[in-house]
């Protein structure tokens, strides 16, 4: 469980390092947007990392911290811990996006790009904060990154004062930390609204799980929305927590994920990643019939020639 005073607590320790981010409405779709492809860093992911990071003690800090990263969570855990004082390391994967890459090493980290996928990274990212000491800060396996990305539920509250009006919240699902987030701060509501996790059928671990009790037999593919990407490690507390508030997971493809990157630009003048844009998708492609319903747009961190082919249709 993940007490409501947890992501309370954690609001109050980032409120001075994140923005609150925007809410529009579309009303040819009936659709929310949560706007976090403008906060700092460009993603939601600063909340949880630097809840994390501020959390740490003296001592926890002192050796530096190790994180993994396809890289937003890495540009949150490099932001904070350059402002703690203390030395990052990122570990991500050989082909992270470049424009992710550039912005970790903006924040002054280390940057160990590993042969392989996000799994790969992560195994890494693991070993060496063993052998080294280091503090290692998963991206979503972890109580103080969870809370703090269910304060983006507390902003999605108070822009509305109540859910009732919301039949369904679409959140992009990778390791499941903002969605365990969200759902923690959702499950008090009166009438809380269904919560729907969005991946794409190219990386189908969350869906898989959450449909059979496991992630076995899962072929991942190469996909835009790279952040969602790579198994979930097996003993995550996001398992359970995602089993417990988490009423459907569903997929779209690589070709719907591109044509709501597209819609978002032409329509709202947003510039949206890949793995962001998943919940927009679900919609625009008729997967969706409840609404009102609110999708998170996670981030807006996506590489420009990718993002000007998109918009091009090659």
């Amino acid at each position: 469980m993940i007490p409501h005073i947890w992501i309370e607590e954690a609001a109050q320790r980032i409120k001075d390092l994140i923005v609150v981010t925007p809410v529009i409405y579309d009303p040819a779709l009936d659709l929310f947007l949560k706007l976090e492809n403008h906060q700092k860093t460009g993603s939601f992911k600063l909340r949880g990392a630097s809840n994390k990071v501020l959390s740490l003690t003296g001592l926890e800090l002192s050796g530096g911290v190790v994180t993994c990263s396809a890289g937003n969570h890495g540009q949150g855990v490099a932001l904070a811990s350059r402002l703690s004082g203390t030395q990052c390391t990122v570990f991500a994967p050989e082909h992270a996006a470049q424009v992710k890459i550039d912005a970790i090493k903006k924040y002054d980290a280390e940057i160990v790009l590993v042969n392989g996928g996000y799994v790969e990274a992560e195994k890494a990212a693991i070993q060496y904060s063993t052998e080294t000491k280091k503090t290692f800060i998963s991206p979503y396996n972890d109580v103080k990154v969870i809370a703090g990305q269910g304060t983006v539920a507390l902003e999605i509250i108070e822009h509305f004062r109540t859910l009732d009006m919301i039949k369904m919240l679409l959140v992009p699902t990778g390791g499941g930390g903002l969605i365990c987030g969200i759902g923690a701060i959702i499950e008090e509501c009166r009438n809380k609204p269904r919560l729907i996790g969005v991946q794409s059928e190219a990386s189908a671990y969350a869906y898989q799980l959450l449909t059979t009790g496991s992630q076995t037999g899962v072929v991942e593919h190469e996909s835009i929305a790279e952040g969602l990407a790579g198994e979930i490690d097996h003993d995550s507390i996001t398992i359970p927590l995602m089993k417990k508030y988490v009423d459907e997971v569903i997929l779209v493809s690589e070709g719907e994920i591109r044509e709501a990157i597209r819609y978002a630009w032409k329509t709202y003048g947003e510039v949206i990643e890949g793995s962001a844009a998943v919940g927009l998708a679900a919609r625009l492609a008729g997967k969706i019939q409840s609404c009102p319903a609110l999708t998170v747009i996670t981030g807006g961190n996506i590489q420009p020639e990718l993002f000007n082919s998109i918009i091009m249709g090659i």
